[in-house]
């Protein structure tokens, strides 16, 4: 082989290795970029601030998990979007109760979160019937 092809095929290659090593970049800077944007997307989610919120004073400074620590468990739970929270006593327990519309979803699904221990306590899907009832009854508390 003559000097003049050598040098013409390492010129081929040298130039195959500088496109290979730029596409590999771009390629890592895409997934960067989708990561990125996947993790806002996430955070996006889990630090909403839902349409009512109901957190008396005289319940919080009982629970030892905060509002935001129980609606990220309880949107890891159930994705969607938070339509109301309240911190209550129910059954005994102190808990985070949020009404969360699923995401694709028509109906309610209440996630409460132990307010002691993070837990999640129940999950119940509400249709309007079983929500109008609720309402009823809230109306009646103190």
């Amino acid at each position: 082989m003559s000097y003049l092809g050598w040098t013409l095929e390492a010129a081929m290659k040298k130039t195959a290795l500088k496109k290979t090593a730029m596409k590999k970049t771009l390629i890592q800077a895409m997934v960067a970029g989708f990561l990125a944007i996947g993790l806002c997307v996430a955070a996006g989610a889990q630090t909403q601030t839902p349409k009512k919120s109901k957190i008396p004073a005289a319940l919080k400074k009982d629970a030892k998990i905060s509002v935001e620590e129980a609606r990220a468990t309880a949107l890891k739970k159930v994705p969607g979007e938070i339509q109301e929270e309240e911190l209550e006593k129910e059954n005994g327990k102190l808990v985070y109760s949020f009404d969360i519309r699923a995401t694709g979803q028509k109906d309610i699904t209440e996630v409460q979160v132990s307010a002691i221990d993070g837990s999640i306590v129940s999950v119940e899907k509400e249709n309007a019937a079983s929500e109008a009832k609720e309402k009823k009854q809230d109306s009646g508390k103190p």
